[in-house]
C-alpha cells in the first residue's frame, strides 16, 4: 500500500514530461510553419495590368517561355492587393517625389507578345496611370503614343476600345495633341466601319477631346452618314458625343453643307421631344443652334444651296418642319439648362446674322414665325 502513492508520483511527473514535449513539438511545428511563410513568395496576379508588365522582359532581356497565368490568381502581396492597391501605392510614391516606374513598366510590356485579353488590361492600367500619375505621363516620348495608336489596328474590338481610352488619357497632356492628331483619320475609320456602341463613345470621346486638323476634313465628309446614323440610335452615350462632334463640325464653313445636306430619318425631330434625357436634349439643342446661325451667316447665304428632301436641312428649316412645335414644347421642360438652350435656338431661327446689327428684329423678319 505504501508504494500506491510513489507510483502515482512517477506517472504525474511522466505526464508532465509528455506535456512539455507536446507543447515544445507544437511550439517547434509553429515556428518551422511561420518561417517557411517569411520566406515564400506570393504568387504573381496577371489580372493586374502592373504584374503583367512586371513578369515582361525589359528591353535586351530574354523572355522566357511560360504559360500565361490565369486570372483568378491573386496579386502580390495577398488577395486583399489588387490592382487598385498596387497603384495607390504608384500615387503614394508620385506624391513623395519619387517615380514609381509603373508607367513605364506597363509601356514596355506592349512591345512583348501579349493575347488580347492580356493587351486590354495593360492598355486599361495605362490610362489609369496616365490619369493619376501625371509626372510619369509627362515624360512619356510620342514614341509611346506610336505604340498606343498602333493598337488601334487589333483585330480585337476590346483592344481597340482600351487603345481609343488611353489616347483620350494622352490627349489631356498638350505637347502629345499633335502626335493623336495623325491618328484621327483612323479613328474615324473605325466609328464609321463598326457597328459598336462602346466603340463609338471610345472614338467620339477621343476627337471631342482634339482639334480636328484640315487634312482631316475630307474623311469627315466620308463619315458624315455615319454619324449621323450613330445620332440617330438608341444608346445615349453614343448619341450625345456624336451631336458634341456634330456641333463642332457645324463651326466650319467648308463642312456646314455636308452637314445640312446629309440624309435622316422621318423621325429625326424625335432627338427634341421633351422625354429624351436631358443630357441629350441639351446637346441636340447646341447642334441646332450651330446651324441655324451657320446657314443664316452672310458668308453661307451667299450661295445658292439645294438640299435633298430627307436632309437635316429639310428636317429642321424645311418649309414642313415641325421643329417650332418641339421648341415651344421644350421651354417648359423641368431642366433650366434645356429651357435656356430651346430659347437661343428660337432667338436664332428669329435674328439672322446679317441683321444681327440692329437692336431687335422685325416681326416680318422672323423665321421662326414661318417655321410654325
Amino acid at each position: 500500500m505504501c508504494c500506491i502513492p510513489q507510483h502515482l508520483g512517477q506517472m504525474d511527473i511522466c505526464k508532465g514530461v509528455v506535456s512539455l514535449a507536446t507543447a515544445a513539438g507544437a511550439i517547434c511545428l509553429l515556428y518551422k510553419a511561420i518561417r517557411a511563410g517569411i520566406k515564400c513568395q506570393p504568387p504573381l496576379c496577371s489580372a493586374s495590368p502592373i504584374c503583367i508588365a512586371r513578369e515582361c522582359p525589359r528591353p535586351g532581356e530574354r523572355a522566357q517561355p511560360q504559360e500565361v497565368p490565369t486570372p483568378q490568381v491573386s496579386c502580390v502581396g495577398g488577395p486583399e492587393l489588387g490592382w487598385g492597391d498596387c497603384l495607390g501605392l504608384a500615387i503614394e510614391r508620385e506624391q513623395h517625389g519619387r517615380d514609381s516606374g509603373e508607367l513605364r513598366r506597363l509601356l514596355n510590356s506592349l512591345e512583348c507578345k501579349q493575347d488580347e485579353y492580356a493587351k486590354s488590361m495593360i492598355l486599361h492600367g495605362i490610362t489609369r496611370c496616365v490619369y493619376l500619375l501625371e509626372s510619369e505621363a509627362s515624360a512619356c516620348t510620342n514614341d509611346d503614343i506610336t505604340l498606343v495608336g498602333s493598337m488601334l489596328v487589333d483585330k480585337d474590338n476590346s483592344v481597340k476600345i482600351q487603345a481609343l481610352n488611353t489616347l483620350k488619357a494622352f490627349s489631356g497632356i498638350r505637347k502629345f495633341r499633335l502626335k493623336i492628331q495623325e491618328h484621327s483619320i483612323k479613328v474615324l475609320e473605325l466609328i464609321s466601319t463598326i457597328w459598336d456602341s462602346e466603340l463609338h463613345i471610345a472614338g467620339l470621346r477621343l476627337l471631342n477631346n482634339l482639334p480636328l486638323p484640315d487634312f482631316a476634313h475630307p474623311q469627315l465628309r466620308r463619315v458624315m452618314p455615319a454619324l449621323m446614323e450613330i445620332l440617330q440610335s438608341d444608346y445615349i452615350l453614343a448619341q450625345v458625343q456624336a451631336a458634341r462632334l456634330l456641333s463642332n463640325l457645324a463651326q466650319k464653313n467648308d463642312l456646314l453643307y455636308d452637314i445640312l445636306n446629309c440624309q435622316v430619318h422621318s423621325n429625326f425631330l424625335d432627338l427634341f421631344q421633351s422625354t429624351q434625357p436631358g443630357s441629350l436634349l441639351l446637346e441636340v439643342l447646341v447642334f441646332a443652334e450651330w446651324l441655324s446661325e451657320g446657314r443664316s451667316s452672310p458668308h453661307y447665304r451667299a450661295v445658292k444651296w439645294h438640299y435633298n428632301e430627307q436632309s437635316v436641312h429639310e428636317a429642321l428649316f424645311g418649309d414642313d418642319s415641325r421643329l417650332a412645335d418641339r421648341l415651344l414644347a421644350l421651354v417648359i421642360h423641368p431642366e433650366e439648362d434645356v429651357q435656356i438652350q430651346a430659347c437661343k435656338v428660337i432667338v436664332s431661327l428669329q435674328c439672322p446674322q446679317d441683321v444681327g446689327v440692329q437692336p431687335s428684329c422685325p416681326p416680318s423678319h422672323s423665321c421662326f414665325n414661318n417655321a410654325e
